[in-house]
């Protein structure tokens, strides 16, 4: 079966009322959760822009006596900020520019979120499609729940130690967007794949599979980060994740196990 059929089968799957259904969680888990913590930060940092706060000391000395005076202060609106928030186009940009970061900050996160969610729903997403199209393939295993948080937290040290490597990059255009982004890819594609084989196949058959197809595995991961990115996309074409991916490696193990 080729990817285009692969695709196509993932497409029909998705649009099941079962499917349609389990799509549903992440959507409204992610929204909630998401968007009410990105309009509640980001409407303290607009508020925060109005207020400047002053301390000043300042020490004489008056007969052989030393004498402290302290000054502290804080005002709701400083000269700059005044100007800033006094003119319709300042004001806009700055506003803009919180939201706009804000923004960006919940697009990743989203991201964090729609992969927790996807670690506990990924077996029964599975588990639908063996039914429907696998059932002579026996969705072995090869993972406890302890080893998978073992594995997403070594990943998740990894995934931040590049962050930490890759910083003098960030100020680099262009090459930025690569830097940043090659992070969370590296996280996303771990988690997406383990999720997946732990269910399916054993350790053998993982290893087997991810030395034949190594790059295959890496642009197909690539390919839905990438989808990710796009707003709002996280949200509902998670499951769509679960069943792409879960396609290949069935009949990749069926192809195995048929020798």
């Amino acid at each position: 079966m080729n990817e285009v059929t692969i695709l196509k089968r993932s497409i029909q799957d998705l649009f099941t009322a079962k499917m349609l259904k389990y799509s549903l969680l992440p959507f409204i888990l992610s929204i909630l959760l998401l968007y009410t913590l990105f309009f509640i930060l980001a409407s303290a940092g607009a508020e925060e822009l109005g207020r400047f706060h002053v301390q000043s000391s300042q020490m004489s000395v008056q007969n052989g006596v030393t004498h402290t005076e302290n000054f502290s202060a804080e005002f709701q609106e400083s000269a700059i900020i005044t100007f800033l928030l006094s003119h319709a186009i300042t004001s806009w940009i700055a506003t803009f520019f919180i939201y706009a970061i804000g923004g960006i900050i919940t697009l990743y996160l989203s991201i964090f979120v729609a992969l927790i969610i996807i670690g506990f729903m990924t077996q029964y997403v599975l588990r639908e499609l063996q039914n429907k199209h696998y059932s002579d393939v026996h969705m072995s295993g090869h993972s406890n729940f302890l080893e998978g948080i073992l594995f997403a937290f070594k990943w998740l040290f990894v995934m931040l130690l590049l962050f930490i490597v890759l910083f003098p990059l960030y100020f680099i255009p262009f090459v930025n967007i690569i830097a940043i982004n090659f992070p969370l890819y590296y996280f996303f594609h771990k988690i997406m794949h383990y999720d997946i084989t732990s269910n399916i196949c054993i350790k053998e058959e993982t290893q087997v599979i991810k030395s034949k197809y190594a790059g295959t595995l890496r642009l197909k991961s690539l390919m839905l980060y990438l989808l990710s990115l796009i707003p709002f996309v996280i949200f509902f074409a998670s499951i769509f994740y679960i069943i792409y991916l879960g396609h290949g490696y069935f009949l990749e193990v069926k192809k195995m196990r048929a020798l």
